[in-house]
């Protein structure tokens, strides 16, 4: 064990820059869960209203292309 411990000293900057890249990658990762979930949560939303009739298929068309991007539609 001592000798992991000793590599991992001597290359510390690789260990750290791993480190760095696997948080971000991480961190990125998490980002997008809680962006998908969020925008589904909303399409839901949405729907529900529509299906109440508080609001009209058009309606929630406009709102739903209101937040997405011109690249999204593709």
């Amino acid at each position: 064990m001592e000798q992991v411990f000793e590599a991992a000293a001597d290359n510390l900057v690789w260990v750290l820059l791993a480190s760095v890249i696997v948080v971000g990658i991480v961190g990125s990762t998490l980002r997008e869960i809680v962006k998908t979930k969020s925008r589904e949560r909303t399409r839901r939303e949405i729907a529900a209203y529509i299906a109440e009739g508080s609001m009209t298929p058009e309606q929630g068309e406009r709102l739903m292309a209101a937040g997405r991007s011109k690249w999204e539609d593709a």
